[in-house]
């Protein structure tokens, strides 16, 4: 058996699967997951303003008691997501506050102890209120849309300076 036509092809593979494991050791690396962090004892996390942490927010999502979606109802703005949002968290029939934050994307997720709790979200002066019911083992989901008629200039996130003199050359 000639052990150079061996050689070569093993060659190949070899460096072909150390190729394939750095890129994807490199592009694992690329993104990093949003903190967790904690508001009156509970943990939440929020996330999604790229296509990478989007996929990652919805992928956990089912094991967090609660999803919160923030998002414009406005097909031209698709995408589009508030920048800071203040929500507010309470016990739906004592009125207890249980967490109060600042979103930061178009996701929050909570860990919140399984109960009926009413979410309100704050952005530009305008209050959206909904009910949520969590059931332990049962991910929990509020969507919170604002108009499309809504003023969202004051409130979206800051466009980079790149692209905000590009938009203005036009």
């Amino acid at each position: 058996m000639n052990l150079m036509r061996l050689r070569q092809p093993m060659a190949a593979l070899v460096l072909g699967g150390t190729a394939a494991f750095f890129g994807a050791m490199t592009s694992a690396h690329a993104f990093s997951n949003p903190p967790i962090q904690m508001a009156q004892g509970v943990e939440y996390m929020c996330g999604g303003t790229n296509k990478a942490e989007a996929a990652f927010m919805q992928m956990v999502s089912p094991r967090w008691a609660a999803t919160i979606e923030f998002g414009i109802n406005d097909s031209a703005q698709r995408g589009s997501f508030p920048a800071r949002a203040a929500v507010q968290v309470r016990e739906k029939y004592t009125g207890r506050p249980v967490m109060e934050a600042q979103s930061q994307g178009p996701y929050m997720l909570a860990r919140l102890d399984p109960g009926a709790y009413d979410v309100n979200v704050t952005l530009g002066g305008l209050t959206m209120t909904q009910t949520l019911t969590v059931i332990a083992g049962v991910p929990a989901r509020a969507v919170f849309m604002w108009p499309s008629n809504f003023d969202m200039a004051s409130v979206m996130p800051p466009m980079p300076q790149a692209l905000a003199q590009t938009s203005a050359a036009r």
